[in-house]
């Protein structure tokens, strides 16, 4: 498996009325989540869509236990469980500066080929990469 933790301070923007962070922002933090594991293995979206390859979101799953607020410096895991095919699922925990768990998630993305608009295999290069974390 391979994981990669990303650092995000809630800001004021983030926050609803009580100071804690909009249930709707998760799917955000998801996504800070999910660009920098890629980024960190030399990976970024814009690369893909260079090279023609889309990746939308097929589907989110979000697990609130407790909430996250205003000002606190969260620590976001981001974590392939599995390498992927045409299909690949990140697994989310987000940790309050206390190491609680605040939130856990899932979404699963589909390459795309961005010509044909149909699904393709993730590229060859991001999966050799990606190999070495599921030996």
């Amino acid at each position: 498996m391979y994981s990669q933790l990303t650092t995000y301070r809630v800001c004021y923007a983030d926050t609803d009325q009580m100071q804690y962070m909009y249930y709707g922002n998760y799917a955000r933090l998801y996504e800070i989540g999910r660009v920098e594991a890629m980024r960190a293995l030399g990976f970024s979206y814009k690369a893909f869509e260079e090279q023609g390859i889309l990746m939308p979101v097929l589907d989110l799953q979000a697990k609130y236990l407790q909430p996250a607020r205003y000002d606190e410096l969260l620590q976001i895991k981001t974590t392939v469980l599995e390498p992927p095919t045409v299909r690949i699922k990140f697994k989310y925990e987000v940790f309050n500066e206390q190491k609680v768990l605040l939130n856990e998630g899932f979404t699963t993305l589909v390459f795309v080929n961005k010509l044909t608009n149909k699904p393709c295999k993730a590229p060859a290069d991001f999966l050799s990469a990606l190999q070495k974390h599921f030996v």
